[in-house]
Formats: C-alpha cells, structure tokens, sequence
C-alpha cells in the first residue's frame, strides 16, 4: 500500500503510550514527520516520533498555543490524529450517582479540548489540500458500557464532530474519519486482567483474538493516508469493539469458566 506520507507533517495526540504510542510509531516508519504529545511521561514520545510536545488536555486554553508552536516546527501540518482520551477514574453503579464535576471535567478534557485542537489545526489542513483527520472513539458510545457515564457520552460526541467536520472539510479535501475501539491489548489492560480472563473475551469475538495497539494503528495510517481517497464521515468499529465483548469484560471471573 502505497501512503505518501513520507515527509508529511503529523501531530498525534497521547503518544506516550498504548494505542497513541503505536499510532505515532507507525507514521514515523512510513516516513512521515511526527509530533507525538505527552502529558508527564516524555522519553516514550520522543522515541516515538521526531517531535515531543507535552500537551495538558485539562486545560483547553493553552491547546491553540500548542499546536502553532508544532505547525510552526513540522512547516505546516497534513494529518491530525486525536487520541488523547481520559477513563473515568470512579465508576458509579447509576446515572444518578455520577458527580455532575466528573461530567463537566470529561467534557472539558475531551470534547471542548478537541473543538480547540481541531479548529487549531483546521487552516493548515485545508491549505494542504489532502489533510486528515483521525479521532480515536469507543465501542462503549455505540453499544453502551456499564458505569462508563460520562466517557460514552463524551465519546458519542465526537462521532457527532466526525460526521459534520466531514461535510464542512471535505470542500478543502479534509477527509475525517474516527476509529471506534474496544478492549486492546495495551499495558494497561494486561495489568488488570490475568491471562484466563483474557482468553475468556478472546472467544467472544469473531477472530478469535484481541486486537493490538498495532492493529489499530495500521488502520490510522491507512485513513491518515493518501491510500484513502473517499472514506470520510465514519465511525470505523474495530475487531474487538462489540456489545459481547464490552459486557463480558465486566464479568471477568464468568470469563475464566467458560
């Protein structure tokens, strides 16, 4: 597959690690020129792309700022891939339960961050030409996900900025697109589930097999690309992101019975 990204600007958000560290890594071995931002965890984002740029979601203000020092650094910018997500940090049993801060703060990290990063970002893309956008979504805004309030909400929103950004963009050659995810094999989730448990959601899926950071960042390339020539305005499902799996992952000790 041809991509064309060799020399291409591209500033992946949350690349110090999982699913946006792959991303990042995966630019950079297409030749392109990566800006890959962290939050307090650098050296993997340095050794992820040619830029390392920290980046604090919590505060929308300073987005802009940030992303005219990258655009300034890289001489323009051709694909932004938004990754930056924040899992809620208490679950609540009911809807009811749920802090309205908690709400106003994921709104804050996710949605008003990404509205400034995106419109930060949008004169360059244009100018390019052939500019793309990636969100990275959540099979829990689609399927539902209990106790995850908050984040599906949030995440249900951004599909809703996919589908608008889509028509909009598109005039200047923008095209923008979102990969929804589920379970991936990051470090973090092999620090919470064991390998039974693991094994247990691999059999609810059609592939036998739990997707991998790299999974996911091979299809970000692919949209990121000049190889994508008309797919825009969609929520793109990968393999694990599915109503069983996101059910069962809450029933791990079922899972090791099966």
């Amino acid at each position: 597959m041809e991509t064309g990204l060799r020399d291409k600007a591209v500033l992946v958000t949350g690349a110090s690690r999982g699913i946006g560290n792959a991303i990042a890594r995966a630019f950079t071995a297409e030749g392109a020129r990566v800006a890959a931002t962290y939050h307090s965890h650098r050296e993997p984002a340095e050794e992820a792309g040619e830029l390392a740029v920290q980046l604090d979601l919590t505060r929308p203000e300073t987005v802009a700022d940030v992303v005219a020092a990258v655009i300034e650094q890289l001489g323009g910018l051709d694909v932004l891939v938004v990754n930056a997500s924040r899992q809620p940090a208490v679950f609540h049993d009911h809807l009811e339960d749920q802090p309205a801060e908690e709400l106003e703060e994921q709104v804050r990290f996710t949605l008003e961050s990404t509205f400034k990063l995106v419109s930060a970002a949008l004169p360059s893309l244009r100018k390019a030409g052939t500019g793309r956008i990636v969100f990275m979504s959540s099979g829990v805004a689609e399927e539902g996900f209990p106790r995850f309030w908050e984040y599906a909400t949030v995440k249900a929103g951004l599909a809703g900025l996919v589908r608008t950004l889509a028509w909009d963009a598109g005039r200047d050659g923008v095209l923008v697109n979102a990969i929804s995810t589920g379970l991936t094999l990051t470090d973090a989730t092999l620090s919470r589930l064991d390998e039974a448990a693991l094994e247990g959601i691999a059999r609810q899926l059609p592939q036998q097999r739990i997707s991998r950071p790299e999974d996911v960042a091979r299809l970000a390339v692919f949209l990121g690309s000049a190889a994508n020539t008309s797919v825009t305005g969609e929520v793109i499902r990968d393999g694990t992101s599915n109503a069983r799996t996101s059910l069962v992952v809450m029933n791990t000790d079922d899972l090791r019975e099966q």
